[in-house]
């Protein structure tokens, strides 16, 4: 393994002081195991110390507020006191501050969520036991604010944490074993994600060489798949990641696992036969046997009911306060150029359905007419049509486009129930017309304002990734993906990236 890998410099990030492997290295090149207080029980200490200090701030401060008069002074503090407790055992119960879900995902936030909940529900049926009514303002206007600000403040550390990452720090020493091209997609799967905190440090393959003679894409290949515990011990490896590989059966999977155990690494199987994650995946005992169960999408019940609601409420609020500046854009759009304030087209929705969508118009009156002599310089994949500088945009248009903001008369079309606000992206009539069967599945749901692919790098994006996202969504939709999604999404707007 190279220098650069296993002796880089330690760093510091906010008290957190790593190598920037996770590990060190001995005179004859082999990492020592890293030591056990490293960055991640020290981020952890950094989340549970913010959600105590926000949890008793919060009841000290909005439960003041609601404490009106003097009389009840004593009774308050004591309900106070009671509902930091609870949310504090409610939070350790519901595994809230699991190193595993610290840092990424959107499982942190629904284990906060849910530590929240539970947490309101045990303390409104202590109140309905005791009969203390002035337990109720604690239940839902106290609690629910906490949660709020335990949100925020998870968010902020989560930032901090992957600027760091992104700087090669807090990074955790990963070891793939498989073959030669899975462990090469995977290596490229850890660079483009670095806020996952996965360095690729080492290789394993069936044979102990690479794509060279001794690396894979400049990863160093340490040995043969036989050999991965023994270098894993000697090496202090945090993850160990199987990848796809004819080698690995059930027993041999079985038989490193338990070579694994007492070593603090954590062994990780990438899936082979499909592409499916989140609540689908379901692991149970049949027959003797472990088996990975795979649900079939939901696409109907309460949750979509849920959905609903929140689309159109959301939509709803979202054009009550963005009225100003909506007028101020039609303004704007009528002063730059001559033509309709509004762009319409036919897109097609859920089970193929067309509707009209509504934009603000960003380009000149004939643009749709001048497509078809531009069509050699399309920069889009697939079936899209794209380009960076495309002479139809107007000057107010580029501004429109380059924030989003031209999208947002779509609002109109979640309020009438043709798109939701998170979804796949509404394809035209003649890219669906193009379809193959498995893109056919992202008109299983309504198309969004925004979705995983507006968050992950929106016209950058090949089209085999686009899909790719989209199809990820339809599989694995949930209400936590939706809210995520949404949270990001202001992020790649205002940050303007990937928009033309």
């Amino acid at each position: 393994m190279s220098d650069q890998q296993l002796g880089a410099p330690r760093r510091r990030w906010r008290g957190l002081s790593v190598n920037r492997n996770g590990f060190t290295s001995l005179p004859d090149g082999e990492p020592t195991r890293p030591p056990v207080a490293g960055w991640e029980p020290r981020y952890r200490r950094y989340v549970i110390l913010s959600d105590v200090l926000v949890t008793f701030l919060t009841a000290l401060v909005v439960g003041g507020l609601i404490s009106v008069s003097g009389a009840a002074l004593f009774k308050d503090l004591v309900i106070g006191g009671l509902t930091v407790v609870v949310v504090i055992v409610s939070l350790a119960m519901n595994r809230a501050w699991n190193l595993v879900v610290l840092g990424q995902g959107a499982e942190e936030y629904v284990r906060l969520g849910r530590g929240m909940f539970a947490a309101a529900v045990a303390l409104g049926l202590a109140g309905l036991a005791t009969g203390v009514v002035s337990a109720r303002p604690w239940v839902f206007i106290v609690i629910p604010v906490t949660a709020l600000a335990a949100l925020l403040s998870r968010y902020l550390l989560r930032q901090l944490l992957h600027k760091a990452r992104y700087n090669g720090e807090c990074l955790l020493p990963v070891m793939v074993a498989g073959g030669v091209d899975s462990v090469r997609d995977m290596i490229a799967r850890t660079k483009a994600a670095p806020h996952i905190g996965w360095q690729v440090a080492a290789v394993c393959t069936v044979d102990g060489t690479g794509t060279s003679r001794d690396d894979v894409d400049g990863v160093s290949v340490v040995g043969t798949l036989d050999e991965v515990a023994a270098h894993v011990r000697r090496g202090g490896y945090r993850i160990v990641a199987i990848t796809a590989d004819p080698y690995w059966t059930p027993r041999r999977l079985q038989q490193l696992a338990w070579k694994l155990e007492g070593s603090g690494a954590e062994m990780v199987v990438a899936p082979t036969l499909m592409e499916v994650a989140g609540p689908r995946l379901h692991v149970s005992g049949v027959l003797g046997m472990p088996l990975l169960r795979v649900s079939a999408p939901v696409f109907t019940g309460m949750r979509r009911a849920v959905k609903g609601m929140v689309d159109r409420v959301g939509a709803f609020t979202i054009l009550a306060l963005a009225s100003p500046m909506m007028l101020l854009t039609a303004l704007a759009i009528m002063l730059d150029s001559r033509g309709p304030v509004f762009y319409k087209q036919r897109r097609v929705g859920k089970s193929g359905k067309e509707f009209t969508i509504v934009k603000f118009r960003t380009m000149i009156r004939d643009a749709d007419r001048r497509k078809a002599e531009l069509a050699q310089a399309n920069e889009g994949s697939g079936v899209l049509f794209k380009m960076r500088k495309d002479p139809r945009i107007t000057r107010v248009g580029a501004i429109l486009r380059r924030y989003s903001m031209d999208e947002l008369p779509q609002l109109f079309n979640v309020l009438s129930g043709a798109m939701s606000l998170v979804g796949p992206r509404p394809p035209l009539p003649e890219e669906s017309a193009r379809y193959e069967p498995d893109m056919r599945r992202r008109l299983l749901v309504k198309p969004g304002l925004t979705g995983l692919w507006q968050v992950s790098g929106r016209s950058d994006l090949p089209w085999e990734e686009s899909v790719r996202l989209d199809l990820r969504y339809v599989e694995d939709w949930s209400l936590a993906l939706d809210a995520m999604i949404l949270w990001k999404t202001f992020r790649a707007v205002l940050g303007g990236q990937g928009a033309y």
